[in-house]
């Protein structure tokens, strides 16, 4: 347990180099927060809604970090180390590699749970949000959210042969996630064609799932969004494990 701690803390420092995780997990969110706190402030989110536009959108805000440090973060930084034949190392000493995929997770856990608290403050000392729902509820469907970002990261980085390629998948999944999911742009102004379109992206599913449980619902309302997350964490989990390139 000592090594693990030892090791977070050396690559989490290492995380500070490149800033990538600072400006667009940590720092992103919370400027979208307030822009969009600043048009919408306290409206309701339709006619007779009982919540605002901004209570709605607390379950979105907090996904960009999770998109940025599974899909993006995740890939080049496992592409990074196999170049550098770092992976190889490992794999002639004491210490397992998976050892140090779980650091690097746990790393951008972190920085997802910050963000998330950085968000949520944002919007409660500015803006007046209130959550209705459940954080226990809560804080497990954003477990399941992050498992399967995550996942799809580390198949990605796992799989792709080169640090180019790692960078061109994750770049495809990334932007269309981060900009038509909902996690930037609200679902909700889409027109239905683009909504339609978003349904595809895993990320709209963990939205879904998230807005309903921050806001009261029912789990049961949003089930089929739930499947989906779970079948993408098994499906791309499996795959990361099965074909994993360590060199």
């Amino acid at each position: 347990m000592n090594k693990f701690f030892t090791m977070l803390k050396t690559e989490f420092k290492l995380s500070f180099r490149g800033m990538d995780m600072i400006i667009f997990a940590l720092c992103m969110p919370v400027v979208i927060a307030v822009i969009l706190g600043a048009i919408y402030g306290n409206k309701p989110a339709f006619s007779g809604a009982e919540y605002s536009f901004l209570e709605q959108s607390f379950g979105a805000l907090s996904t960009i970090a999770v998109c940025a440090g599974g899909v993006m973060g995740l890939p080049l930084l496992i592409s990074d180390y196999r170049n550098k034949k770092i992976l190889k190392r490992y794999k002639v000493t004491p210490t397992n590699p998976s050892f140090l995929l779980a650091v690097w997770v746990a790393i951008y856990v972190i920085y997802s749970l910050l963000s998330l608290l950085l968000v949520f403050g944002t919007l409660f000392l500015f803006f007046g949000c209130r959550f209705s729902g459940s954080f226990g509820s809560f804080l497990l469907t954003y477990v399941l959210v992050m498992l399967s970002m995550f996942s799809i990261g580390l198949m990605v980085g796992g799989i792709a042969p080169n640090m180019k390629i790692a960078s061109v998948i994750a770049s495809i999944l990334y932007f269309p996630m981060l900009i038509f999911s909902g996690a930037t742009l609200p679902y909700e102004v889409m027109p239905s064609v683009l909504q339609k379109a978003a349904d595809i992206l895993p990320l709209t599913q963990g939205i879904k799932m998230l807005k309903a449980v921050s806001l009261g619902f029912p789990l049961e309302t949003v089930w089929k969004s739930i499947t989906i997350m779970f079948a993408f964490m098994i499906i791309c989990g499996g795959i990361a494990v099965r074909f994993f390139k360590w060199e």
